[in-house]
């Protein structure tokens, strides 16, 4: 039965499918704006409050580390960070097309002679698709290298909670950063709390969820495993996945936002130059990594990936 809210809020879902993508964008982009100030200032009268000025002289913003965690970033570090944000971007691309072209350049047959063979005659896949799927390998390979030697060196102090006041931390350095007064941390020494739970949170929940999510999707799970895929159906895995995506979208804005915005060179060389000196070599180096992922970018169409794909399997239209 139709009621009057109802029909108020149809007739503004109508309003807002009439507007071009443009006015949609410039109300989204109005709208986030707003929503931002008023945050902006919510968080600067929270910390004029002697309360809160007690409790972030409590909890400055971050906590203390184990004594053996390390110091600095090495610089295998900064080669799989450069690998993984270089997979990532390309994933999220070929993941976009996989989801919104509807009628492929080219399709895909793995060729069943190689290395693996199935008994049953290979999926015929978009070439998108395909892309797809291998930048995921090679990011999970490349994650797998990650964690190994994350445990190993014992960096992954400087990414795991190990003391409960993480929490208070996190809510101060997020407090600090809405309300303009950035955190003065040092992130060659101790990350501060929020940007300790959000590497957390991407590396360890994040990036598992969307390894979990994408494998139930492909042709790779067994289909015959008729009690494993009613504990897990596909439709779970694709409800999950696309937010995931949006996640690391989200992540990588901001991210690369802060790192900018809150020392650029200091926090470039940091990542880039294995090194806490203020001076252009992180700035040059992670220049030069733009201009290698603009490539990769431009690369990734079709008259490209078709010979490369040639080599695994049969293209075809």
């Amino acid at each position: 039965m139709s009621t009057p809210l109802n029909k108020q809020a149809a007739g503004i879902g109508a309003r807002w499918k009439a507007l071009g993508p443009w006015a949609r964008t410039g109300v989204a982009a109005a709208v986030l704006v707003i929503v931002l100030l008023v945050a902006v200032l919510a968080a600067r009268w929270l910390v004029s409050l002697e309360s809160m000025q007690s409790f972030m002289t409590t909890y400055p913003g971050q906590s203390e580390l184990p004594e053996t965690a390390p110091v600095g970033i090495p610089a295998w570090l900064g080669w799989q960070h450069f690998l993984n944000m270089f997979f990532i971007i390309l994933i999220i691309r070929s993941g976009w097309q996989v989801r919104t072209t509807k009628r492929p350049p080219a399709h895909w047959v793995r060729n069943n002679k190689g290395l693996i063979k199935t008994k049953n005659a290979p999926t015929k896949i978009s070439l998108d698709l395909w892309f797809h799927l291998s930048l995921d390998a090679l990011w999970v390979l490349n994650g797998a290298i990650f964690i190994v030697v994350l445990f190993f060196t014992g960096q992954w102090m400087r990414i795991v909670p190990t003391s409960w006041d993480v929490f208070p931390n996190a809510i101060s350095a997020g407090l600090q950063y809405l309300s303009l007064d950035w955190p003065t941390d040092n992130g060659w020494v101790n990350y501060n709390g929020l940007q300790l739970l959000t590497y957390f949170i991407t590396v360890f929940i994040a990036a598992p969820l969307a390894i979990i999510t994408g494998l139930r999707m492909s042709g790779a799970w067994p289909k015959n495993a008729n009690t494993l895929n009613r504990i897990y159906p596909i439709q779970a895995a694709r409800a999950l996945h696309f937010p995931v995506m949006i996640y690391f979208v989200f992540f990588i804005v901001v991210h690369v936002t802060l790192v900018l915005a809150t020392g650029a060179l200091r926090n470039l060389n940091h990542m880039y130059a294995s090194s806490d000196a203020v001076n252009w070599w992180g700035f040059g180096i992670f220049a030069l990594s733009l201009v290698v992922m603009a490539g990769a970018w431009f690369l990734a169409s079709p008259l490209f990936l078709r010979p490369i794909a040639s080599l695994m399997g049969k293209v075809t239209k």
